[in-house]
């Protein structure tokens, strides 16, 4: 049997998308490939694959000792591109810090990128397309899931929210790249809706945008609220009280959140974004600006077969997305870059 190690420090802090993937990668191959490999989490040994999830100092001493026994893979989660909106940091910093993530993806044996568009960036910093591979995210249906309606009912009168009341749900890090500023305006025009937005300030104030985000999560539109960051069982719930998922992030990869609402047949609208048309294909609905927001929002709360229709798209992103499928594109390649290292 050979083994893989998968090292990340992705679940360390609470409300990222990193962190949901590697939690569903893991569980998927640990459960699916128990046969042919045994998988470590973390561990300071090597293996036949050493897979990692995050770029942290620690692993990227450990690349060249990899290569002693085995072969290093690395997954793309993020690029520079990504990071812009999202953090802000001093530009010496930022510089230095943009130089070590392509330098550690440089020095992997092969890449894993959650969407394809990546392999064209990444091949504009000097990697070869040869060396990258992409195998889209997972959630399984057994985390998120649609409930029974009276489940849905006693869910909402825990938030305090009426079962006639058309939700919208927004989710991720509270910061400039998401769009979250976007969405405070697009609630505005609505009044008669609620939103929803769950998520917070994981990197706490060098979050982009922190003071001014702050000040609105301390005091929202009184038809918006800030739950906060939530373990992955109440993200469920949410999924569950909601009558659609709202992202309007100005850059993404492959967001979790997505597939969460496909799990649960929630309709999704979406900036659009380059990336998603060779992902998500048809299962979602797009805009650019708060206008088209608003009356997208607007037609979903007062058309039943609108959403009805919506819902039945996200479930063929959920079946195209399906645990069956994902296994398979790890298996192929985690055998396919063991048989070359050998």
């Amino acid at each position: 049997m050979y083994s893989i190690n998968m090292l990340s420090s992705a679940d360390k802090v609470k409300g990222q998308g990193v962190g949901s993937a590697y939690l569903e990668q893991v569980e998927l191959v640990r459960k699916g490939l128990s046969d042919e490999y045994e998988v470590f989490i973390n561990k300071l040994k090597l293996a036949d694959i050493m897979h990692y999830h995050t770029f942290d100092f620690t692993f990227y001493l450990l690349i060249p000792f990899a290569r002693l026994k085995g072969v290093n893979v690395g997954y793309v989660h993020l690029l520079p591109e990504t990071v812009d909106g999202s953090l802000e940091f001093p530009y010496l910093i930022k510089k230095i810090f943009y130089k070590y993530i392509i330098s550690f993806y440089s020095r992997m044996d092969y890449l894993v990128t959650v969407n394809p568009y990546f392999i064209r960036l990444l091949a504009n910093y000097g990697i070869s397309s040869d060396k990258i591979t992409y195998i889209p995210n997972f959630v399984s249906i057994k985390n998120f899931y649609s409930m029974s309606m009276d489940k849905k009912s006693e869910i909402r009168k825990k938030y305090g929210i009426e079962d006639n009341e058309f939700v919208v749900l927004g989710v991720g890090q509270v910061q400039t790249r998401k769009g979250v500023l976007d969405f405070i305006e697009t609630a505005k025009a609505l009044k008669h809706i609620t939103f929803i937005w769950a998520g917070g300030f994981s990197f706490g104030r060098i979050t982009a945008g922190y003071k001014e985000l702050k000040k609105i999560v301390e005091n929202p539109p009184s038809n918006v609220k800030f739950p906060g960051i939530l373990d992955r069982d109440q993200m469920n719930e949410l999924y569950n009280i909601a009558n659609m998922l709202f992202l309007p992030s100005y850059s993404e990869l492959f967001p979790m959140t997505i597939l969460e609402s496909f799990n649960c047949k929630l309709p999704i609208l979406l900036r659009d974004l380059d990336i998603y048309p060779d992902v998500f294909f048809d299962y979602y609905q797009k805009g650019n600006e708060v206008s088209e927001f608003i009356d997208i929002i607007n037609r979903m709360s007062s058309d039943e077969n609108l959403r009805s229709y919506w819902e039945n798209q996200s479930w063929k992103g959920h079946q195209f997305y399906s645990e069956e499928n994902i296994l398979s594109m790890w298996k192929s390649f985690y055998n396919k870059v063991n048989n070359k290292s050998k």
